[in-house]
């Protein structure tokens, strides 16, 4: 055939690896500017709304968990807007649209949360959550999350020959920086108010390209759209992605967002609610995104998922033996395994990406699916499971997705199917089986409680004595008190509040005798109760109605003492705000040990709080028996700050008469009573040995330098 009889062949459809083909013009650095400057400011805003919230909530981990499932369903509604006005709208009628909504989101700023919303109570925390966010930033959120889609689409407008997918990557890339930077940068040099108002600064900036943006698209309405075959021959339509592929769009992020979730909850759990702690889950969340669409060759299928199953096998491992590993060894092996899962979901995602003509629908399918993840873990999860069973069905449901994007002929061998297979069926059957077994559920004698602020665990054990026959409350993995059940020792102090540690002591010396007003900051199982004297008022607050509901069910702490015992329900600092000066005697804080501790606790401002409601001669005791952090360093630089008088009780563990050993921290204004002989003799540790930290405030913690 001679050459001019040949025809031409047909253009090719633009694919997610084309990249531009165009000089970057000021339009497209625009584009790209806009593009990066939206993902910052909505993954920045996430963290600093956050850590306003926080302490409003009781510094529960799951606090933040709610707050991410807002951000996905407001992502979702953004997607959601983009796909429709890229899909249905004439471009001007888009453009006319989207400027309204940015006016309007610029008429809420800025995104600071009223005095108004703070709970009164925490009957449905989620809820006020939700609606106190939605309030606050919903607005600017909805707009900022449409961004991704809706730029993208309007640069596969102005530039048909180039590929928008390399602008997701530097979406993500955004938002990672923005990540980073708060714990680094933002959090530690600016105020709270500093940082809404300098976010408020770059959201009319923002504004301003977005605007910029929608004016090229106004001057030309008529613009080749994306999906658009380049001027000559056509060719062939693209084909619709199948039902298959959509369903795993929606599940693979679903399960990402899942582990993302559970994972953040559970290293919060178990350390500490705080930016730094939420900040990098996330941002290996958004790694795996920036590699998994930047290129095909940072996902690699088989060697990923065998070092996947790998980290399963450790974080059972730290699961099954919590006491045994370093605070930030189990923060790097749970954040290890989210990684392996995110790239697997992420990198089966890309793999499955469509033609461009499909973006918006395939991104809307990836925001419904996060969404998806998230309402699972936060609403649903606590309904359906007595234990934190989610996190180990997302690991799960990760295999099996794995084995189901492999069926394809030309992906594995028949024998890496089956052992593909053979794992995702076993890590089923395994991690439902090892959170349940751990937890007791299946245990005679354990009931299981799950609320709003965790997973109680109200269970009857003798270790092999009947003299040491009792019924323990733990949360998570940290004993909140127990009790004798031999009537004859129904009523010794037991665990952390023997006769001997700080708090017996302070109970039993300080002004004996004589009526006393205390403050008792977590509930437990009520212990101190037992030390009250006649003419005592004790009052205890606790975050936590299952904490109450237990202790007053299951124990008779509360009932075998001769003071007036009140209970306050709610979080502490927001109670003692709204009260007047209590003029406390004694001031207990015990909300320290073991799990994830109440950083809003802890701040100078909170023992300001503190303070107001202690007499000057009185004293403030502080359990911090914590597994993971050394707080007697923060401790040390308040009462410095402050002019307080400290001392360190450590009180060694006694099988015999049930208690554990503790270390507790008695700070004063006046150093009477922290010199009388009962206290001298069983000091372990003064204030002048001990190394302060930097000082805690509402707008600065520095965690990682109190580490164990």
């Amino acid at each position: 055939m001679s050459d001019k009889n040949k025809r031409p062949p047909p253009m090719p459809e633009i694919t997610a690896t084309t990249r531009p083909s165009i000089p970057l013009s000021l339009s497209a650095a625009v584009f790209t500017m806009t593009i990066f400057l939206g993902a910052f400011l909505l993954f920045q805003v996430q963290p600093m709304i956050g850590k306003f919230i926080l302490p409003w909530f009781g510094g529960s981990p799951e606090v933040w968990t709610t707050c991410l499932l807002l951000f996905q369903v407001l992502l979702l509604t953004g997607y959601a807007y983009a796909h429709v006005s890229i899909a249905y709208l004439p471009p001007r009628a888009a453009v006319i649209v989207h400027i309204i909504l940015l006016m309007a989101a610029l008429a809420v700023l800025p995104v600071i949360p009223a005095e108004r919303f703070k709970p009164v109570d925490l009957d449905n925390p989620a809820l006020q959550i939700f609606i106190m966010l939605t309030v606050t930033i919903g607005l600017p959120y909805f707009v900022l999350s449409s961004t991704g889609p809706l730029i993208q689409g309007w640069f596969s407008r102005a530039n048909p020959h180039a590929s928008p997918y390399w602008l997701y990557a530097l979406s993500n890339a955004g938002s990672l920086i923005a990540l980073l930077s708060y714990p680094f940068i933002i959090e530690p040099l600016l105020p709270r108010l500093t940082q809404v108002y300098v976010w408020s600064g770059l959201m009319v900036l923002f504004a301003a390209l977005s605007a910029f943006c929608a004016y090229g698209l106004w001057k030309r309405p008529d613009g080749t759209g994306a999906a658009s075959s380049p001027p000559g021959k056509p060719g062939p339509e693209p084909k619709a992605p199948s039902w298959e592929n959509r369903l795993l769009w929606l599940a693979l992020p679903a399960v990402a967002t899942t582990e993302l979730m559970a994972i953040t909850n559970k290293i919060c759990q178990d350390i500490a609610v705080v930016p730094f702690l939420w900040v990098l889950p996330l941002s290996l969340y958004l790694l795996s995104f920036i590699l998994c669409f930047h290129s095909e060759k940072w996902y690699r299928r088989f060697p990923m998922f065998i070092a996947f199953v790998v980290s399963i096998a450790v974080m059972f491992y730290i699961r099954t033996h919590p006491q045994q590993m370093s605070a930030a060894a189990e923060i790097g092996f749970y954040c290890a395994g989210l990684f392996l899962c995110c790239m697997i979901c992420h990198g089966e995602l890309y793999r499955l990406r469509p033609p461009v003509r499909y973006l918006t629908s395939y991104y809307l399918m990836i925001a419904a699916g996060g969404a998806l993840g998230g309402f699972f873990v936060v609403v649903l999860a606590p309904f359906l499971f007595d234990t934190f069973t989610e996190l180990y069905l997302g690991l799960a449901a990760c295999c099996l997705l794995f084995y189901l994007t492999q069926k394809r002929p030309q992906n594995l061998s028949t024998a890496k199917k089956a052992i593909t297979f053979a794992l995702a069926l076993l890590m089923g059957f395994a991690v439902v089986f090892a959170e349940n077994q751990f937890n007791g559920k299946w245990a005679p004698g354990v009931k299981l409680y799950r609320n709003f602020f965790g997973v109680l665990r109200v269970e009857e054990n003798n270790y092999g004595d009947p003299m040491q026959h009792r019924l323990e409350l733990q949360h998570g993995t940290t004993l909140h008190g127990f009790q004798f059940l031999n009537p004859q020792r129904a009523f010794l102090p037991t665990s952390y509040y023997g006769p001997q540690s700080g708090a017996g002591l302070t109970m039993q010396f300080y002004r004996k005798g004589s009526p006393r007003m205390i403050g008792v900051v977590g509930l437990g199982v009520g212990t101190l109760a037992l030390y009250g004297q006649q003419g005592d008022v004790i009052r205890f607050y606790e975050i936590n109605p299952d904490v109450i509901r237990l202790a007053m069910e299951n124990f008779t702490f509360l009932r075998a003492h001769s003071a007036e015992v009140l209970l306050m329900p709610g979080d502490a600092r927001l109670s003692m705000e709204r009260q007047a000066p209590q003029a406390y005697d004694l001031l207990f804080l015990d909300a320290f040990s073991g799990d994830a501790v109440p950083i809003h606790l802890l701040t100078k401002e909170a023992f300001d709080l503190y303070l107001r409601h202690l007499k000057p001669e009185g004293v403030i005791a502080l359990h911090i028996s914590s597994i993971h952090m050394d707080l007697k360093r923060v401790i040390r630089r308040l009462a410095e700050h402050l002019n307080l008088h400290m001392v360190l009780i450590t009180n060694p563990t006694d099988e015999a008469r049930g208690v554990k050993s503790s270390d507790w921290v008695l700070l004063s204004r006046d150093n009477r009573f922290l010199s009388t002989p009962e206290i001298r003799s069983a000091v372990s540790l003064k204030s002048n040995e001990v190394k302060p930290a930097s000082l805690w405030t509402d707008d600065s913690v520095n965690l990682i330098q109190i580490l164990h």
